[in-house]
């Protein structure tokens, strides 16, 4: 090879073996990419490398850390992800002096042990050890790396309380602890002139209430505090994080009823609201959905476009993309990409009680709608039936009486419905989507009949004579906001 060669881009071919000793030569190489290949190891341990920048070793079948990287000091990327080293950190990793390394990606590993002492990596603007086996407690040298921006620790085994130095980390953007096995009160993680957008802290032990600190974070853009054990009320006071979009309580002891804040404008950009499997009570918060603007689709606007939430670095080496674990269609899936037509509202498994609020037809953007399993009463509003962008439709495990509208029918992008184990009677809507639902979409309510079901409606049934959409008078107060451009 010529020894004056900069850039090496290997990806993706089928190479395999040790690593290639020829590349000893290259002592201009600025750029070394032998990504997806079947590299195992290396057999040349003393290379130097002395102007090596780049190197992308991910998806290799590495089986331990290349010993070269003893020899080198000018890395400003480092991605290792994605191979099979296992056991513990080397020591010498501890004690390397990478001044200039901005980005390190050593996720899906089988790496062991505690994470290592970083009292040498000043300009570290991304760490990723996400999908590792790595236990106890953080080290308090991480506060030290003040340019650090992206710190994704997920999926590991971390234990005890987070540091609560991590709140003077001005740089830091993104925060992702879910899958540990963190416990305490969640600490104050945002300072003034905090740069935070991510905060995802679910899946650990956390416990106490939500911490009014968060305020401070202005820019906060992703909460999730899911699947702890937070014993708290509503935080209503969230609402005032206007940037906020993703709001994630479910599956801990949240209580009470739903409030909302005493601001003009409350929750204005949010997408995603799950406060499922708590112990929510009183009546849906029809107040609450009311100031849900970015649910709201106004006229002209272009919804064709799939945008995905992102945040960068200033390398911009690598983007981080937010992901959300959501029940969709009766599954709970990791959605890896968060789109911006995922708007999704679930309360189910709660205490909710009385009626869906007929206002919800407002939310007009709505994606997801889950209301199962509470104690609702009443009938299926026919106004449901103007959500036309809605797939998903749970409304099972309640009380719900009379029969389903025909109105629903027009959720021509209808995916998934269930209406099971409720009171409802009469005949099962036919058309459209309604034609492509199973039984179990309405099992347990023994009054309904029609096709999916064998039970044959009779002479006796009644029939539903449907009523164009806003036909009845609305009994209870809209709370929707009239001037949707409004300035917040």
């Amino acid at each position: 090879m010529n020894p004056t060669l900069r850039e090496l881009h290997l990806s993706n071919n089928q190479l395999s073996g040790i690593f290639p000793q020829s590349l000893a030569n290259l002592t201009n190489l600025n750029i070394l990419d032998l990504s997806s290949n079947n590299i195992t190891g290396d057999a040349v341990p003393n290379i130097t490398f002395p102007s090596l920048r780049i190197l992308g070793l991910s998806s290799c079948e590495l089986k331990d850390f290349p010993l070269f990287l003893r020899n080198v000091n000018t890395l400003t990327v480092l991605d290792i992800s994605n191979n099979k080293i296992r056991g513990q950190f080397p020591n010498w990793f501890s004690g390397k002096r990478w001044e200039s390394l901005l980005h390190l990606n050593l996720s899906h590993n089988s790496l062991t042990g505690h994470l290592p002492q970083f009292h040498n990596y000043h300009s570290l603007e991304y760490l990723d050890v996400k999908f590792n086996s790595l236990k106890g407690l953080l080290p308090s040298s991480i506060c030290n790396m003040n340019k650090l921006e992206f710190l994704d620790l997920s999926h590991n085994n971390f234990s005890n309380s987070i540091p609560s130095c991590l709140r003077s980390m001005a740089s830091l953007t993104v925060l992702d602890l879910r899958r540990n096995n963190f416990t305490g009160s969640i600490p104050p993680l945002c300072a003034h002139n905090t740069s935070l957008r991510t905060i995802v802290l679910n899946g650990n032990r956390f416990e106490g209430t939500v911490p009014m600190s968060l305020l401070k974070c202005d820019g906060l853009e992703v909460l999730d505090v899911g699947n702890n054990v937070i014993n708290d009320t509503f935080p209503a006071w969230l609402g005032t994080l206007e940037q906020l979009q993703v709001l994630i309580l479910k599956s801990n002891v949240f209580h009470g009823p739903i409030s909302t804040c005493q601001t003009k404008f409350c929750f204005p950009k949010l997408r995603i609201f799950d406060l499922s499997s708590n112990e929510f009570s009183g009546s849906l918060p029809a107040k609450v959905f009311g100031h849900f603007k970015a649910m709201i689709k106004l006229d002209g606007e272009d919804t064709g476009e799939i945008k995905y939430m992102k945040q960068f670095t200033k390398s911009s080496y690598k983007s981080y993309e937010d992901s959300v674990s959501l029940v969709i269609k009766g599954q709970n899936i990791e959605l890896q990409r968060i789109s911006t037509i995922m708007t999704t509202i679930d309360l189910s498994s709660n205490h909710f009680e009385g009626v869906i609020p007929k206002t919800l037809k407002d939310l007009s953007s709505l994606w997801l709608l889950n209301l199962s399993h509470n104690n609702l009463r009443g009938d299926i509003p026919m106004e449901l039936g103007g959500l036309n962008m809605l797939e998903a439709l749970d409304l099972s495990w309640n009380q719900l009486t009379g029969m389903i509208p025909q109105q629903l029918t027009r959720l021509t992008f209808l995916a998934f419905l269930n209406l099971s184990q409720n009171h409802l009677v009469g005949r099962i809507p036919q058309g459209s989507q309604f034609n492509t639902f199973e039984n179990r979409s309405y099992e347990g309510n023994i009054d309904l009949c029609g096709p999916p079901l064998s039970r044959q409606c009779g002479t006796g049934d009644p029939s539903h004579i449907p009523q164009p959409l806003g036909s009845e008078e609305d009994e209870d107060e809209s709370y929707f906001l009239v001037d949707l451009r409004g300035n917040p």
